[in-house]
Parts: structure tokens; sequence; C-alpha cells
């Protein structure tokens, strides 16, 4: 996917701000639908299918965290997703990720920084051009290529987030792997460590048979995380 001429739905109340954003999105090579609230970008998401999107907190009658929970659970449940918000405590950075967003930019904000935080999510959300195979994980099997997750049961929805982390950690099988280097690899700020946490938990609800003893992705106390694969 070309950052160039991926295309963006950005949802913000704040008209004047809506329409900055898009403008320099635009000059920027980015094709960009706008929504006002929540109920309309579920309307174009019915219509169109974007490659990320740029989400406000704050909105009227449904707020964006509301609007995310309910993509994950329906109809975009591995659609990139950057929240931006007035409210920059760590507690609300962590509200955001909990419920499913992949990356969380505090307002007043650079133009510039938005653009490459965008730039940043589109290359992770890209498949790598050199994908290992399958990874088994007991009764679960994860395709790097696709992000994809599957069960006997059948397809399991990852967020971009979870998948990133996840192809991470498949690509470095049986490797111990920080917190902070995790962040860095996947290009967060310094609200990532606690995403990555955050996504862990995520993921063994998803791969493990018992997410409070993981088998496959474990934590090394004092060191970070270790995937391994195994029947």
């Amino acid at each position: 996917m070309s950052a160039t001429a991926a295309h963006i739905l950005l949802v913000d109340d704040d008209a004047r701000l809506r329409a900055l954003m898009q403008r320099y999105l635009v000059e920027n090579g980015f094709r960009v639908t706008v929504a006002e609230s929540a109920a309309a970008a579920r309307e174009t998401l019915r219509v169109v299918d974007p490659d990320m999107m740029v989400l406000d907190v704050m909105m009227p009658e449904e707020t964006g965290l509301e609007l995310i929970e309910s993509l994950r659970a329906d109809r975009a449940p591995d659609l990139p997703i950057l929240l931006l918000t007035a409210r920059g405590a760590p507690e609300d950075r962590i509200a955001g990720f909990e419920a499913g967003a992949d990356d969380y930019l505090g307002k007043p904000f650079d133009p510039r920084e938005l653009l490459l935080r965008i730039r940043a999510m589109l290359r992770r959300a890209a498949p790598p051009a050199q994908a290992a195979g399958p990874v088994r994980l007991g009764a679960a099997s994860f395709d790097p290529a696709r992000g994809e997750l599957s069960t006997e049961r059948g397809p399991v929805r990852l967020t971009g987030g979870e998948a990133s982390l996840l192809a991470v950690l498949a690509a470095r099988a049986h490797e111990v792997l920080s917190r902070e280097a995790l962040a860095e690899i996947l290009g967060m700020d310094e609200a990532g460590e606690r995403a990555i946490d955050v996504q862990v938990t995520r993921l063994r609800r998803k791969i493990e048979p018992d997410p409070r003893e993981p088998r496959y992705l474990q934590t090394v106390r004092g060191r970070g995380y270790v995937l391994k694969p195994g029947p």
C-alpha cells in the first residue's frame, strides 16, 4: 500500500480543524473522506473502504472510544485507527489503546507529526515484502503475510496493532524482546510500552487456552516478551 495513494477517513466534530487537516493531507498526496460524527463515520464505512481512520475522541452523542469499540467488534476489526484528543494523560492514552486504537496523538499537534504518524501506521499495516510462513500456536495459526489469525472455529479478528505486534514476535520467535525494543520496531511513541502490554493481554485472550497461564506468548520477568510457537 502506498502512503501517497492511501485513503484516510477523517472524523472530527470541529469543522475548522477538520477542514485544515483535510487540506493538509490532500496537499501531501492522500485521498481524504471526512465525517463530522461517529454516526456519519459509520455511514461512510458502509460505502467506502479506507486504508486508515483519524478519529477525534471527544465528540457529542458518541465518543471516539465508543466508536472504536463497536468497529472492532463489527465491521472494521483491522482498520488502523489514530486517535486525536486534547486529553493526553497516561490513563487517557491507555483507555484508547484498550479500546483498540493503534496510535494516539494529543492536541494541539504539529501537522508534520500527524503526517509522520499516519505514514508510520500505513507502513506497519502494509504486509511485509518477504514474510515468514504461518506460525502454529496450538489450536491457532497466524499468517504474518496476511496478518490473519485462525483457529479450528474459523478466523479470529485482530486489530492492526495486534497483527503488527504478533508479526514482529513471530519473525523473531524464541527471542526475548523488551517493551522498549518492540515499541521502537513498531514506531510507537513514549506511551508505546504500555500499549505493548495492553496488546499482549488482548492477544493472549485470542491465542492462549488459558490467558492467565500463557504458553505461547510468555513474559520473561525483567526482560520482555517472547513468542514460543508450538503444538
